[in-house]
């Protein structure tokens, strides 16, 4: 596999404060797989496409991806490389969660309370956004509507200003996006509470194009952890501590969660995610 056209991609935590670092990361990467004898490999990280369209284009060579679209958008249709690891509060070896977010000042004690509340929602296919609020308000919804409204926002951020200021009641945001907006960005979490914590699940995996042939997976691989390793001070910053020992079947937590939640979740949030089957 050798195309002058290939494309990479970091989109899943590449806020403004952080894309020095990320370029730092792949720059690191490039030197890798160079040094492993991959040629053509993109000098710059792809950002005008959108997330699907990243993440099956033909010749993709390296992008990271959500756990949910994993298992179901994107099942037959790409390749897995690895799981990053993080050192942030939530993540464990290569396992994240979801905060269930509130406002500081709101009375509510449990996720009972909030019943018939607006949800905030990042997009449909997240795994932090969506899953796991589906799989908070599960025992407590019994299939039942739960929350009177689901507002997608199109981004984590824009869901915790949605609870800021009042518009909707509560939502689920990734503890390693928590971590970096609360470092880089301060007023983004502020007057904000953790009210629970969902499940672990596999961390937002990095991935390749289908047609990625078993020698180019490898060295993926490996210059991966090697990049990583080089770039000490950007993976600082991105809280990357390293490649986690995870397989791809792992992920079976996350489509169980998804099958799960689709019968004992909050209805309105379940027919959100009822279209993400998968198309293999």
């Amino acid at each position: 596999m050798s195309r002058s056209d290939r494309i990479a991609g970091l989109p899943m935590y590449d806020l403004p404060a952080l894309r020095p670092a990320t370029d730092a990361l792949w720059a690191a990467m490039r030197r890798s797989l160079a040094a492993r004898g991959i040629a053509d490999v993109p000098a710059d990280l792809t950002r005008d496409l959108e997330l699907e369209a990243l993440w099956t284009h033909p010749d993709l060579l390296f992008a990271q991806a959500c756990g949910l679209p994993l298992v179901t958008l994107l099942d037959g249709r790409i390749r897995f490389v690895a799981t990053p690891a993080y050192a942030v509060k939530g993540c464990t070896g290569g396992d994240y969660r979801s905060w269930l977010v509130v406002r500081a000042d709101a009375a509510i004690a449990r996720i009972d309370d909030l019943e018939g509340g607006t949800a905030a929602v990042n997009a449909a296919h997240s795994q932090s956004g969506a899953n796991a609020l589906l799989a908070l308000s599960a025992p407590v919804a019994r299939g039942r509507p739960f929350f009177e409204d689901i507002r997608l926002t199109g981004a984590h951020a824009a869901s915790l200003r949605a609870v800021q200021s009042g518009s909707a009641a509560c939502a689920a945001i990734d503890c390693v996006t928590w971590h970096h907006l609360a470092r880089t960005d301060p007023p983004a979490t502020a007057g904000l509470r953790i009210l629970a914590a969902s499940p672990p699940v596999p961390a937002l995996p990095f991935i390749t194009a289908a047609t990625t042939d078993d020698a180019t997976l490898a060295q993926l691989r490996a210059a991966i952890t090697a990049a990583i390793d080089e770039a000490a001070v950007a993976c600082r910053e991105l809280a990357i501590a390293g490649i986690a020992p995870t397989e791809e079947s792992a992920y079976a937590r996350i489509r169980d969660m998804h099958r799960a939640n689709l019968k004992t979740g909050c209805a309105r949030l379940a027919t959100l995610l009822a279209d993400l089957a998968p198309r293999s």
